[in-house]
C-alpha cells in the first residue's frame, strides 16, 4: 500500500503536462499528473489483485507445472526451464517459512527489548539491522539443508522425471487465452 501511493503521490505532483489544477510553490498538481497517477494507481491494484488471485486458487505445484510447460520451447535456446520452475517452487514454498521465522525473531527482539516503532527513521532502520541478520542466517542455513536433502536423494533435475498429474489443453485454457488475447488488444487500442 505504501508503495502505490507514493507512486501516486509521485505522478500527481511531479508529473509536468495538461492543464493546471492547483499550483503549491513549485510544485503544480496538472490534469496529465492526475491522469498519470490514477493509471499507475489502477495498475498497481490490478497486478496486486491478479496476482493474490493466482496464488489463493491455483496450487504451487499446478502453477510451476504450468510455467514450466509454457517455458518449454526456450529449451531449444538451453534455458534451464526446469530449474527455473523448480527456483519459483522453492521460493514459493519458503516464503511462509520465512514470514514465521521473521516473527519469531521480531518477538525474540522484543522481548529483548529493541523498538521498532519509535525514533527517527535512522533509529527504526537500524533496528531492523538485529532482525535481518539471524534471518539471512536462517535462510541460508535452510537452503543448505535443502540442498543437501536434494543431492543424498540423487535429484539430477528434470532428465528422465515422469509427471505426476499431467496438464491437458482443454477448451477453457483455449477461451481464457483468446479473451486475454481480445483484452490486450482492446486494451492497446483504447489507450490514451
Amino acid at each position: 500500500m505504501f508503495l502505490i501511493l507514493l507512486t501516486l503521490f509521485l505522478q500527481v505532483f511531479f508529473t509536468q503536462g495538461g492543464d493546471t489544477l492547483l499550483a503549491l510553490g513549485p510544485v503544480k498538481i496538472t490534469t496529465l499528473g492526475l491522469l498519470n497517477g490514477v493509471k499507475m494507481f489502477c495498475r498497481f491494484v490490478l497486478i496486486v489483485f491478479m496476482t493474490t488471485l493466482l496464488t489463493l486458487t491455483t496450487s504451487p505445484i499446478e502453477l510451476t507445472d504450468g510455467l514450466e510447460k509454457i517455458l518449454a520451447p526456450f529449451r531449444v535456446v538451453r534455458l534451464p526451464v526446469h530449474e527455473l520452475a523448480l527456483m519459483l517452487s522453492i521460493s514459493l514454498r519458503f516464503i511462509p517459512t520465512l514470514m514465521d521465522e521473521t516473527e519469531k525473531i521480531l518477538k525474540a527482539q522484543k522481548a529483548r527489548g529493541v523498538d521498532f516503532t519509535s525514533g527517527k527513521l535512522s533509529e527504526r532502520i537500524k533496528a531492523i539491522v538485529p532482525l535481518l541478520i539471524p534471518l539471512f542466517i536462517s535462510a541460508f542455513k535452510r537452503a543448505e539443508d535443502l540442498a543437501i536433502a536434494m543431492e543424498a536423494r540423487g535429484y539430477r533435475g528434470g532428465r528422465g522425471r515422469t509427471k505426476f498429474r499431467l496438464l491437458n489443453w482443454r477448451w477453457s485454457d483455449t477461451w481464457l487465452l483468446v479473451s486475454l488475447a481480445v483484452l490486450t488488444i482492446l486494451l492497446y487500442v483504447f489507450r490514451t
